[in-house]
């Protein structure tokens, strides 16, 4: 029942709003407790388990999975409780078509099941987290749990594969023809390499470098080439954004970690270095825009809560420590272009979860 209460005959209380804010707490302890219900089914192989869509009690789930049927018994009913299965009766569940994108397969583009490792991951660095609020130090990418490294890549792929090489690449100037007769990319901050083996598929006379600081990201991205079989055109090497090497790059991308490093305009200014006189710099980064209250919504949530465990505490643990964060906006995104050097800035395409960039010297 929703009452106006009084504290201390001075503030007054809206009940209603508070009985909301309780509502809206709950669904978040669910989420939380959900999403690491999920990482645990994907790693028991759950999901793989019920993806023909077949009714199945739990004790043939943990049969077919080796696992414990009363843990089974439990996840299914959260599962279920939460949407993501469905309850069909008789002790018996079901992972519907549609449900089965989001948690099987891999090629989807609703495929989130990176994004769950991704978030589980950055809350298991929740202390170390309160002590960078404190001393400002910031946390390394490096010192996170190793879910974060594999999950980002799982979480990305599916956008990486459904826009860029359909959408983002044609949308800047020249750059297609250029790769399909054959140019020298650079990929900087590759990590397991997605973006890298996407492009090195789709033009198959063009060279790929993808650098990262992280050397184990770095093994994983050249064992995944080998096994695309991309490896003739691609190389891997450990390298930070501002001491990447080679010269005379047709292009040099940045797919969502520009505002991760700590001297981003340095690191653009490397890069114009490395560039052809008529090179283009593709920059992609988390949708934003301007202004805090455009960010006030459902996808801004995400970004913000990712930027604050992760992406800012990054920035701050290396030199300079600007701290973008993931919801920085086209402005300001522009603006550390143009201090880098780079004449010409412009947003050449978007989608509900992306801003991309085209940088001319």
């Amino acid at each position: 029942m929703s009452q106006t209460m009084n504290i201390d005959g001075a503030v007054e209380i809206d009940g209603a709003k508070v009985d909301e804010l309780v509502q809206k707490a709950v669904g978040d302890f669910g989420a939380v407790l959900v999403s690491s219900l999920i990482v645990v089914g994907d790693r028991l192989g759950l999901f793989r388990a019920m993806a023909d869509g077949q009714p199945i009690t739990s004790a043939e789930l943990a049969g077919r999975t080796g696992t414990n049927e009363r843990n089974v018994r439990e996840w299914l009913n959260a599962l279920s409780a939460a949407g993501y299965l469905t309850y069909a009766g008789d002790a018996r569940y079901f992972l519907g078509a549609e449900q089965a994108l989001l948690f099987t397969d891999e090629d989807s583009h609703a495929f989130v099941m990176g994004g769950f490792q991704v978030v589980t991951a950055a809350a298991k660095a929740d202390e170390k987290l309160t002590a960078a609020f404190a001393h400002g130090h910031g946390i390394g990418w490096h010192e996170h749990h190793h879910d974060l490294f594999t999950g980002t890549e799982r979480f990305f792929r599916p956008g990486y594969r459904a826009n860029l090489v359909a959408a983002w690449i044609p949308a800047l100037e020249g750059v297609e023809d250029r790769l399909r007769a054959g140019a020298t990319v650079a990929d900087i901050g590759c990590g397991h390499g997605a973006s890298t083996i996407i492009m090195a598929e789709a033009y198959p006379n063009s060279n790929f470098v993808g650098f990262d600081y992280h050397a184990p990201s770095i093994a994983e991205a050249a064992d995944t080439a080998a096994r695309a079989g991309v490896a003739d055109r691609t190389e891997f090497a450990v390298a930070s954004a501002k001491e990447f090497t080679g010269s005379d790059y047709d292009l040099v991308c940045f797919f969502d970690c520009l505002h991760d490093m700590g001297d981003p305009v340095g690191a653009l200014a490397h890069t114009r270095s490395t560039l052809r006189p008529d090179g283009t710099v593709l920059l992609v980064e988390p949708y934003a825009g301007d202004d805090v209250d455009e960010n006030l919504n459902p996808v801004g949530r995400v970004f913000y809560a990712a930027s604050s465990l992760i992406c800012t505490p990054a920035s701050q643990s290396q030199e300079v420590g600007l701290a973008l964060g993931a919801q920085a906006g086209p402005a300001r995104l522009i603006d550390v272009a143009r201090r880098a050097g780079f004449t010409r800035a412009r947003v050449a395409a978007t989608t509900p979860f992306n801003l991309v960039l085209e940088l001319r010297p």
